[in-house]
């Protein structure tokens, strides 16, 4: 497989509502000029976290000045527990502080916390103001910052409000993984195993053969590791906007990882990890319902182990209650019933697939 060094571009096909991704190493000063190219309005807000914007805000802002625009910042706390109403309704009342009009717009600098976060504030914000999403991890690189899904979670569940809100730009600097928490970045491949899995097995073979690369931040490899993942949701985005069938293949093992979130309270498991151990129960509730050999059922355990994701939880009786009760919240339920997303084999999954309770109970007993 070739391997691309240079900056490349993924293009998000949705007519009017579509956008390119530029993913490259030390592109985050040109974030500036990309915008001053898209007509935006002068006047922007920067949101992003804690953790993030002593490192990589004063670039930014210095490029969106250097561009002509009137950039200010709004800093949230870091964590999953800054996704709320509360969070976001603070916010509101910074931008409107500052006079941010409808023509202006928002540019997310973080992780997907701040991405949904700062999504979800342009997507309601004056009715919708203009959003650029600029990721600074690895699982919004590949995955959260594509395909306009941003929201806030409730203490029900995870995401629960929120919108389908497309950016007009995605800025995927590969030189922030320097900077990453190592933790971060292995939660991130799992949604990076997740791609290989759904749709594209010569991919799962190529992290197979990678990983150690992958984990080691090898420059080349990251870059087309970036770019397939992608390619493969921007195809899927393209083909089914707003989860009406194609998208929900992206949700492979997150019925049972966003459950797993909400019974911790979203502090002891990353979202990548709570998704890699919903994607080993994927793997095996596929392979006893969808006829997923042993083999490749193993082979998904055994490559998100490699990559340093857990694969297991144990839960009592009464987490086990818990989770199911999760579950039944999860937005992919119809009419009450919780759908799955299964592999019949590596690179093809089945959507709606409804699980008895005894095969759940079970897997997570083999857990």
């Amino acid at each position: 497989m070739k391997l691309n060094s240079v900056m490349q571009q993924v293009e998000v096909l949705l007519g009017d509502r579509g956008y390119s991704i530029n993913i490259g190493s030390g592109i985050l000063g040109g974030a500036g000029e990309e915008c001053r190219r898209l007509g935006l309005g002068k006047r922007c807000a920067v949101i992003s976290d804690e953790h993030v914007a002593p490192l990589y805000a004063d670039t930014v802002m210095d490029s969106l000045a250097g561009a002509g625009f009137e950039p200010f910042s709004i800093i949230v706390p870091a964590g999953e527990g800054t996704k709320n109403l509360r969070q976001a309704a603070d916010c509101y009342n910074r931008l409107a502080g500052r006079r941010l009009e409808r023509s202006s717009f928002i540019l997310a600098l973080g992780g997907g916390v701040v991405g949904d976060l700062a999504g979800f504030i342009a997507a309601t914000y004056l009715r919708g103001v203009h959003f650029v999403q600029v990721p600074t991890s690895l699982l919004a690189q590949v995955d959260s910052s594509v395909g306009g899904k941003v929201g806030v979670n409730l203490p029900a569940g995870k995401n629960l409000v929120g919108a389908f809100y497309q950016p007009k730009l995605v800025v995927c600097d590969l030189d922030a993984f320097n900077t990453l928490p190592k933790r971060e970045f292995v939660a991130g491949l799992a949604e990076v195993i997740k791609y290989g899995v759904i749709s594209d097995p010569r991919f799962f073979d190529w992290l197979e053969a990678n990983i150690d690369g992958i984990l080691g931040l090898d420059p080349r490899l990251m870059g087309y590791m970036v770019a397939v993942c992608c390619r493969i949701k921007a195809d899927v985005v393209g083909k089914d906007e707003k989860e009406g069938g194609l998208r929900a293949i992206l949700n492979f093992g997150h019925t049972i990882g966003h459950a797993i979130e909400a019974i911790t309270n979203y502090g002891e498991f990353l979202h990548g990890e709570a998704v890699a151990i919903g994607q080993a129960m994927a793997a095996r509730l596929s392979r006893e319902q969808c006829g997923l050999s042993d083999a490749d059922a193993d082979r998904i355990v055994r490559l998100l182990e490699s990559a340093g994701l857990p694969t297991s939880v144990k839960l009592d009786s009464g987490q086990r209650r818990a989770l199911f009760e999760a579950m039944t919240l999860d937005k992919k339920v119809s009419g009450g019933r919780v759908g799955f997303v299964l592999a019949p084999e590596i690179g093809r999954v089945v959507r709606n697939q409804v699980v008895p309770a005894e095969t759940i109970e079970n897997a997570l007993r083999e857990a």
